[in-house]
């Protein structure tokens, strides 16, 4: 599926069809640039889902959790993450397996359940993004 992003309202519509789709254990590859929306993705599911919380980027906790929706949501960040072997350490592995949906931006994961979508988000323009959900 692709969607046109000329606005915020844009990028929560398109995520708001992933969400319906989800029931639980899927994880979500979020692909793009810095400054590309990939938390503003992420801020669209979680509306989508029902999340009353005010969602916020992980980069420096690196996994924020967010309850109260329909499905819980991990949103995780690997951007400062230096591999695989961190990850393990830091033990994250444990919400990829679980009931809710994760949401991953930078992954560094190698092995990941079979419940996978890649969310590819391209800048267009200055102001438009180009969304694929695989």
């Amino acid at each position: 599926m692709k969607f046109v992003s000329e606005k915020v309202e844009d990028t929560y519509a398109a995520a708001s069809v992933l969400a319906e789709k989800l029931t639980g254990g899927e994880v979500i590859l979020l692909e793009g640039r810095l400054g590309a929306g990939k938390t503003t993705f992420t801020k669209g599911l979680a509306a989508a889902l029902g999340v009353k919380e005010r969602v916020t980027s992980p980069t420096f906790t690196i996994m924020n959790e967010y309850d109260g929706g329909r499905l819980k949501l991990y949103h995780l960040d690997m951007y400062r993450i230096g591999g695989e072997d961190e990850v393990y350490e830091l033990g994250l592995e444990e919400f990829l397996f679980g009931s809710g949906v994760t949401v991953i931006e930078w992954n560094k994961f190698v092995n990941l359940p079979e419940r996978v979508y890649r969310v590819k988000i391209d800048c267009v323009s200055d102001s438009a993004r180009e969304i694929e959900i695989l």
